[in-house]
């Protein structure tokens, strides 16, 4: 299974970084969510897979029993997922800023438009 998400993530970075490279603005954005999902996915994929084992000590011992499943990465994945909405908020209304001022959502005619 872990095999498996990281395909998935290697496909969102592929994917994602190529939409970076195109000239209009739609797919940078586009291209910075999926970036932005492939990350989650490593960082939870990284974390390792555990199913139904909370890291909760059980009544009468110290420590945990292993396998549990790690709160560290889910935690992390929680934060960038609350910075990534962050990041593709500002940059939708950033590019909404630049199409209704250029008239254009092409980078390269951004340039032009001052």
């Amino acid at each position: 299974m872990e095999v498996l998400l990281a395909v998935a993530s290697g496909m969102l970075y592929a994917a994602g970084i190529y939409l970076m490279l195109r000239r209009r603005l739609a797919q940078l954005i586009i291209g910075l969510g999926l970036l932005s999902n492939g990350t989650n996915l490593l960082i939870f994929t990284a974390g390792g897979l555990t199913r139904a084992r909370p890291p909760v000590v059980p009544d009468g011992s110290d420590t945990l029993v292993p396998p549990y499943a790690d709160p560290v990465p889910q935690a992390l994945v929680l934060t960038a997922i609350v910075i990534g909405f962050g990041l593709l908020a500002f940059s939708l209304v950033l590019a909404h800023r630049v199409h209704a001022i250029s008239g254009s959502d092409d980078v390269d005619d951004v340039g032009r438009a001052g």
